[in-house]
């Protein structure tokens, strides 16, 4: 069986982009791949978190993960620093890195423009640790967004350089994209990526937004001049990125929309687009309460980082073995 990792960090509540996005599309996963889902908190801290917030944020993240429908028994869920190989590795792969290729980075170079000497490190080192979190489990491919693609083309170089200089050691990973929905725009902005870190709280849904919230946000939401609801991601990319929510979760096709709406503009259209983002969110929302606070959690986080430090160790020992720093 083929092996996926994914990995998302654990900061703010996600959105409803990241589970139309990438958590939707984990869930059957699960039944063709060996998957790990991994809680990077150690990617967070590239920029500095609160721990309250952030041990909080963790936990909610878990729940998340398993309220969407991921099965403890099917696939492995697990806090990055709970597995020591993650950090261990990551050194080895920046060390394996150049510091051009680093510096190349296109999230690195936003995140620290205009803030002069006091770049946090961990920026730059964040692509070698994503790339020692994939290679650890032998992973075949990575559910990514396309912001991501470039790190992951990173995490392939370095697999190809440290596979050269010692042996067949890393599995080269491949980009796995979802057909659609890989990008969910903004409510506010339908050419900007919907984001949990917008400083406009109504350019976003959170996955655990109440149902007045959800229905005020959509209501809110950026359309076109026109009152055509049409798909046209060029000329009407607003109201297609509405369409495209609407179709995720509800399963109708664009056309269907467009057929269902023609001649009735966007109140209609609006009105019932927020009942269906409702319904799709209230079972993981439910699920949710019952696992945020629960003992459960705790097993399945604990199980997880068993069977995720076992895969990993030896994975390190392989690297290590190889390189000469494994006395045995």
């Amino acid at each position: 069986m083929k092996t996926i990792f994914s990995g998302i960090q654990p900061s703010g509540i996600l959105t409803l982009g990241n589970y139309l996005g990438a958590m939707k599309h984990f869930v059957p996963l699960q039944d063709q791949f060996n998957c790990f889902y991994c809680i990077v908190d150690q990617h967070a801290i590239t920029v500095p978190q609160e721990p309250a917030v952030l041990r909080e944020n963790i936990r909610r993240l878990a729940a998340l993960y398993l309220s969407v429908g991921l099965d403890p028994n099917k696939m492995t869920l697990f806090v990055q620093s709970e597995v020591p190989a993650h950090a261990k590795l990551g050194w080895i792969m920046l060390c394996t890195s150049y510091l051009g290729e680093l510096e190349r980075m296109t999230q690195f170079k936003d995140k620290s423009d205009g803030r002069g000497e006091s770049i946090p490190g961990g920026l730059l080192a964040y692509p070698p640790l994503m790339a020692a979190d994939i290679l650890l489990y032998g992973t075949d491919f990575v559910p990514v967004g396309e912001d991501q693609k470039q790190h992951l083309e990173l995490t392939r170089d370095l697999a190809a350089r440290f596979n050269n200089r010692y042996g067949d050691i890393f599995t080269i990973p491949e980009v796995r994209l979802p057909e659609t929905g890989a990008r969910i725009m903004s409510l506010a902005e339908g050419t900007k990526k919907m984001s949990k870190s917008d400083p406009n709280q109504g350019a976003f849904i959170s996955m655990l937004d109440d149902a007045d919230t959800i229905t005020k946000k959509i209501k809110r939401a950026q359309t076109d001049s026109d009152s055509v609801v049409r798909y046209d991601k060029a000329e009407k990319p607003a109201v297609s990125n509405l369409m495209t929510i609407y179709s995720l979760c509800s399963g109708k096709t664009l056309d269907e929309i467009e057929a269902m709406y023609e001649g009735k503009g966007y109140g209609a259209f609006k009105t019932e687009l927020a009942e269906v983002v409702v319904e799709t969110l209230r079972p993981i929302q439910e699920r949710f309460e019952q696992l945020f606070h629960s003992s459960e959690l705790d097993d399945i986080l604990t199980a997880g980082a068993n069977k995720a430090n076992k895969v990993a160790n030896e994975m390190l020992y392989k690297v290590e073995k190889v390189m000469g720093m494994a006395r045995i």
